[in-house]
């Protein structure tokens, strides 16, 4: 066939085909286009080619200037529609003041792939977003369409805007609207509220001084029979547990962690050696070759989850740096696609079962010397560092092995075998041990520039010997105790797969990572999580540049700042005593284990598990508060949270007896919306929802510079206010509560300046506002705001209470944050 003839007939068949296209939608077509013109319901539209879509913001015309909408502001502010807390832009309808839109904020890393200055102007910033001159590209920062949906919630039919009071059973549905001055007087009072009886308030059940059962003392004061709960750090964590721990003096706080990444944090933290923060890393996407996924699928899960989408887009389309990637998860995630192959896969595993995997990786790479033999022979910092690591390990740390020791499992010290050793046993002056590499001789971890990985010996005792193994070497055998066969059976990965990610995951150097979260929320969720973050350890890749690399952190505003100390205040209670969750404290330490010693009875098992390494778990918190095991709880007061419908099975275990105020007298609640846990509260006390509330947070991981977002109410709340003319909160209730208990830390001379002048603490604004000064404040202090600022940030609104709360100077350089939704160091930072 000719060209012509060909053309012809492709011709013909894209002419029939339209054709076809007319005659088969030529009513939807006239309906189209009559639509654009007068509105698909018959009314005419404001704009005959953009039909009734939003009007832009702001304007740039040809010279780059701008020209704002007078009948709209905008305002950088913070995102709650998810944990990752996004810093994002509000276009404001001035009219209604309702949120039209939510954008990315340009200021912000995780809305933005590459941030732009701190100090760039807010109008500059804005041009920056714009299509002129093709800069919209380079410069856009973007919001998800959950983060969108969440300005639907502030007008929400279904929300909670009045203080409630149920009227029948609990759990019945039936609310009154009462006062808020109704509330927090009946709550501290307590009385027969609902005519069931007499119900103690927080007056009687805050009790510092008389223990809560005098059988077992280290349960602690009466006052720990309060359990406070909380979603998690929306930025307003800090002022809860300032009222929970130090206010009101109890020991009981908790929030959804415990049922939601605990499991991964925890097991990162073990591998890291800090159980207290539990810190994980995050992989330098930047500047890494290749990244290991189990249990999390970024672009649908994760956090950062918008942050790390974008990043793996980029590293995808990335030109002269290869780059490449495994998932490995139960069903095909979204992560894994055709446009992207062969450079990224899916492997395929049996749900629950990373942790044998993760061994099975860990023993081949092992067998096969894959790993980073002079960063895990390092045995300091110094040492690893001048190897040309960042960071150091236990590796070559030697552990007593004999079974017989009371020391058993734990580090070898020189006064283990009476060595010569500086102050206290286990001291600082009583180093670890390692055995030398060279001369094979013991030596003091900090004075031995490499040691053996490799030990498995008995050491001279005054009493005989002692057996002892390095860490590394306990690590091999455990991982050894199983085949390779063995760990595919179990996981239902083919022992060539294991074998081949194994390889690749060693072959970039410390150019590779891998990362876990939601996969390992299962029963043996922290060994694996230990497991996987291990990997990391065998590459030597902690804070190396495209390895596994810290968070760079934030601007504290809640600690002893520049400004104001929001750490500590005049007559500061310290909490005592055992979590309703048995946690933080060994069973062997009880008075129980104690008494059944003593009676020659065998203590084990406890009633129920003690968790002396976990921090507090919220689903143990409940489930003793109403089993009275260690103590029964008298009050709970929970803010945002749904651990009902959180955990699993948990509303099957304790939701019926919830419901009957002889388990649990008085149950409080603040939030926005009723949900499972809610449904069962005697008061619901009204909340601030994202774009109305004060608060500081930071990014959880992910980002390596410094990021303190701040949320200022963009619009007006929506809830009641107090007598005092102040929006109903959390904030709201707990002054109120402390201010009527004569609680130290809240109302009059409450803040300590760094002055020495004390400051009130009488409004929801209040603490937020000195954060926002400490923050401004620390390092080279911000400048103050220009007017151009004021006039297209939207911080105008609350420039009222920034003066009648703060001294001119600090609220001139709070609202230049506020203007720009925070503080955020240049990207430039991530690698001092």
């Amino acid at each position: 066939m000719d060209h012509s003839k060909r053309k012809f007939l492709k011709g013909a068949a894209i002419a029939g085909g339209t054709g076809l296209f007319v005659a088969g939608y030529s009513d939807t077509l006239k309906h189209v286009v009559s639509g654009v013109a007068t509105g698909s319901s018959g009314k005419p539209t404001r704009d005959p080619i953009h039909g009734n879509s939003l009007a832009v913001e702001y304007r740039v015309d040809e010279q780059g200037d701008l020209h704002p909408n007078p009948a709209q502001r905008l305002a950088n502010t913070m995102c709650l529609g998810c944990w990752t807390l996004c810093g994002v832009r509000a276009r404001i309808d001035n009219e209604s003041d309702k949120i039209v839109r939510i954008l990315g904020n340009p200021y912000h890393p995780l809305s933005a792939q590459h941030h732009i200055d701190f100090k760039t102007p807010i109008k500059q910033a804005l041009l920056g977003t714009s299509g002129y001159q093709e800069g919209g590209l380079n410069g856009r920062s973007t919001a998800c369409a959950r983060g969108n949906a969440m300005l639907e919630q502030l007008d929400s039919p279904h929300r909670v805007t009045q203080c409630l009071k149920r009227v029948g059973p609990r759990g019945s549905g039936q609310w009154q609207s009462i006062s808020f001055e109704q509330l927090v007087t009946e709550v501290v009072e307590g009385g027969d509220l609902f005519g069931e009886g007499s119900i103690e308030g927080l007056r009687a059940i805050r009790n510092l001084n008389e223990p809560l059962d005098s059988d077992n003392p280290e349960y602690g004061p009466k006052a720990n029979q309060l359990l406070v709960s909380n979603a998690s750090d929306e930025g307003r964590d800090v002022f809860i547990k300032r009222f929970t721990f130090n206010s009101f003096g109890t020991r009981n706080f908790a929030n959804h962690g415990a049922y939601c990444g605990l499991s991964f944090r925890a097991g990162a933290g073990a591998l890291l050696g800090d159980l207290e923060k539990n810190a994980h890393l995050k992989p330098d996407w930047d500047e890494s070759d290749f990244l290991l996924f189990m249990g999390t699928s970024p672009q649908q899960s994760g956090n950062p989850f918008k942050r790390q989408s974008r990043q793996l887009a980029s590293n995808r389309a990335r030109e002269g740096k290869p780059f490449s990637y495994v998932v490995v998860a139960p069903s095909l995630p979204n992560t894994v696609n055709l446009p992207s192959a062969p450079a990224n896969r899916w492997l395929p595993i049996k749900p629950a079962t990373d942790s044998a995997l993760a061994l099975a990786m860990l023993r081949w790479i092992i067998d096969n010397d894959r790993y980073a033999e002079p960063f895990l022979a390092a045995p300091h910092a110094e040492a690893a560092e001048r190897a040309g690591y960042r960071g150091f390990c236990n590796a070559s740390y030697l552990v007593v092995c004999d079974e017989s020791h009371p020391r058993f499992g734990q580090m070898l010290h020189a006064s283990d075998l009476g060595l010569p050793h500086g102050g206290e046993a286990y001291g600082e002056g009583d180093g670890v041990l390692v055995v030398e590499e060279g001369s094979g001789e013991l030596r003091v971890a900090g004075q031995c520039e490499r040691a053996r990985l490799w030990v498995d010996r008995r050491l001279p005792t005054a009493g005989g010997t002692l057996a002892v193994k390095s860490s590394f070497q306990l690590l091999a055998e455990a991982c050894r105790e199983h085949s390779l066969e063995q760990y595919s059976q179990e996981c239902a990965v083919p022992v060539s797969a294991i074998e081949e990610l194994a390889r690749e995951f060693t072959s970039h150097g410390t150019r590779a990572a891998v990362i876990s979260h939601g996969g390992t929320m299962s029963a043996n969720g922290f060994y694996s999580a230990w497991a996987i973050m291990m990997l990391n350890a065998m590459i030597g890749n902690l804070n190396a540049r495209g390895g596994a690399v810290a968070s760079g952190g934030k601007f504290n505003p809640f600690g002893a700042g520049p400004r104001y100390d929001l750490e500590s205040f005049p007559g500061m209670v310290k909490p005592a005593g055992v979590f309703l969750s048995r946690s933080k404290f060994p069973y062997e330490k009880t008075s129980e284990y104690r008494r059944k010693k003593e009676a020659g009875q065998n203590p084990y098992p406890a009633r129920e598990p003690w968790f002396p390494l976990s921090g507090p778990l919220l689903g143990e918190h409940l489930t003793a508060a109403v089993s009275g095991y260690p103590y029964r709880a008298k009050a709970w007061i929970n803010h945002m949270g749904n651990p009902l419908y959180g955990q699993a099975g948990l509303h099957h275990a304790i939701g019926e007896q919830l419901k009957d105020p002889k388990v649990l007298p008085l149950f409080v609640s603040i939030d926005s919306f009723i949900n499972e846990s809610s449904a069962l509260s005697d008061y619901i006390v009204p909340d601030t929802l994202t774009y109305e509330s004060w608060g500081w947070a930071t990014a959880w991981h992910g980002v390596m510079t410094k990021v303190s977002t701040g949320r200022w109410p963009v619009v007006e709340p929506r809830v009641v206010k107090t007598a005092e003319g102040d929006p109903v909160c959390m904030e709201s209730f707990f002054i109120a509560v402390a201010k009527r208990l004569g609680l130290p830390g809240f109302g009059e001379g409450a803040v300590k300046g760094a002055d020495g002048s004390l400051h009130t603490l009488n409004r929801a604004a209040d603490f937020s506002l000195y954060g926002a000064a400490n923050v401004a404040y620390l390092g080279e202090p911000v400048p103050a705001i220009e007017a151009e600022g004021l006039a297209w940030s939207g911080v105008e609104r609350i420039l009222p209470i920034l003066n009648a709360t703060l001294s001119a100077e600090e609220a001139g350089r709070a609202a230049y944050l506020y203007a720009r939704g925070g503080r955020f160091e240049p990207v430039v930072k991530g690698r001092d």
